[in-house]
């Protein structure tokens, strides 16, 4: 369903009229399309601190590599990145200050805002302090800046394990992700692809419930980055899955995801050379406050959204069904993450979601050099969410710091990235695709 009212911010009367009312003034967010695959302009590359990231490779390499023309001035960027991985004490964090305060009012609509963070030493309580500062400060950031401008803290300690996050995040294919905490480090191997446009290209993807919705973005974002994918959901979508798995060249695999046998089915299916890439996207609701809620309406939600995750999971790992290199990514919610009314079942199986990704990414890293990370979407616009009421609806809309809902190709992006054979530093991470819902962290 269109969003009326960001038409109608867009328009001049809408702009006159809302900011007289206060009312919100969400901008048009720039996505990617065939046509605008990147933006154009410069990025303004800002240091505070000393940066153990200087080198010869490090990260002015890397962001010369993102395309963008990298600046150490610019009086209208349309993305800054700030290394603060240097930001050690008191001092150094009034550097981030001091860097950001007079360029914020300078980056174009719909850009972008990155602060570079190095992990916590536990050993060093005053670094530890002013690291954990730059959380508080980037979510703040966030909530402040408006135009579509979006803002998130990575934290790294090696560039080129960062450029398919930095060239993510520095995209229009980052649109709806905001005010999130990233950590690269303690993954898999990190494989730069022989074509930067197409990173999937000779590998398989099995993406489930991809008939329709989220799914099925996935699925085509997938394939359009050059997977071989699997589009499995159940038997009675069938007619749907066909349609999807034929347009986008892919195979069809009508199957409960629930079934025991599910993951020995899955197996059987593949092609030779098994699995590079699982998304976990199959989930229902059946929502009711917990004193009406049906044993039924528990279990069955519990059973697709979590136990069939858990179960096919443990099925392709044990049977050495994804390869070397793979990629793992389940799909969360940020009601997992902050609880919402009437859902304690499905939130329950979200949040069970983030902690199998943040207790297996390590022992599958090591075990089997496969990285295992979760996407966690917020208000995003679906079939499901036109069927809200109204007002239920727009305040949907409006709570987050973007100030209008998501699309499924926003959720589809973010999964490609975690998907990418360079996104292998990438591991137990739950990223939100919320545009900062002002729902939880």
């Amino acid at each position: 369903m269109a969003d009326r009212y960001l038409s109608f911010t867009g328009t001049t009367p809408g702009r006159f009229l809302t900011r007289r009312l206060g009312l919100p003034q969400p901008t048009a967010l720039h996505r990617w399309s065939a046509e605008h695959p990147s933006f154009t302009g410069e990025l303004l590359h800002l240091s505070a601190g000393k940066s153990p990231l200087d080198g010869p490779d490090g990260l002015a390499a890397v962001l010369g590599r993102t395309g963008l023309a990298v600046r150490a001035r610019s009086e209208r960027p349309v993305a800054v990145v700030l290394d603060a991985t240097g930001v050690t004490d008191i001092d150094t964090l009034a550097e981030v200050h001091a860097a950001l305060h007079p360029v914020v009012r300078s980056v174009a609509r719909s850009g972008r805002v990155i602060v570079l963070g190095a992990p916590l030493d536990t050993t060093d309580h005053h670094q530890a302090a002013v690291q954990q500062a730059l959380e508080g400060f980037v979510r703040s950031l966030g909530k402040e800046i408006g135009r579509g401008i979006t803002v998130t803290l990575l934290r790294l300690t090696e560039a080129n394990a960062a450029e398919s996050t930095l060239r993510f995040l520095l995209s229009p294919k980052s649109a709806y992700v905001s005010g999130q905490v990233i950590g690269i480090g303690g993954g898999a191997e990190v494989t730069a692809p022989a074509d930067w446009a197409l990173p999937l290209a000779g590998r398989t993807a099995l993406v489930t419930g991809a008939a329709r919705g989220i799914g099925e973005a996935v699925a085509a974002t997938l394939a359009r980055d050059g997977a071989r994918v699997v589009c499995l959901d159940v038997p009675g979508a069938a007619v749907e899955l066909d349609s999807v798995a034929g347009r986008l060249g892919g195979t069809a695999l009508p199957l409960d995801i629930t079934a025991p046998d599910a993951g020995a089915r899955i197996l059987a299916a593949l092609p030779s050379g098994g699995l590079d890439v699982l998304v976990h996207n199959a989930g229902i609701t059946r929502d009711r406050r917990l004193v009406n809620m049906a044993v039924e309406r528990w279990s069955s939600v519990l059973d697709v959204n979590l136990a069939s995750v858990l179960r096919t999971t443990d099925a392709l790992l044990s049977a050495g069904g994804l390869a070397t290199g793979g990629r793992i990514v389940a799909t969360a919610s940020i009601a997992g993450l902050a609880g919402n009314a009437g859902q304690t079942n499905y939130a329950a199986s979200k949040a069970g979601v983030a902690g199998l990704v943040r207790a297996l990414a390590p022992n599958a890293a090591a075990e089997h050099g496969v990285t295992v990370n979760a996407v966690a979407p917020g208000f995003i616009e679906t079939k499901m969410t036109a069927a809200v009421p109204l007002f239920i609806r727009e305040a949907g809309r409006r709570m987050n710091s973007l100030g209008q809902g998501g699309l499924p190709v926003d959720v589809a992006e973010t999964t490609a990235w975690l998907a990418h054979p360079a996104s292998g530093g990438v591991n137990g991470q739950v990223v939100r695709v919320c545009g900062q819902s002002l729902l939880g962290a």
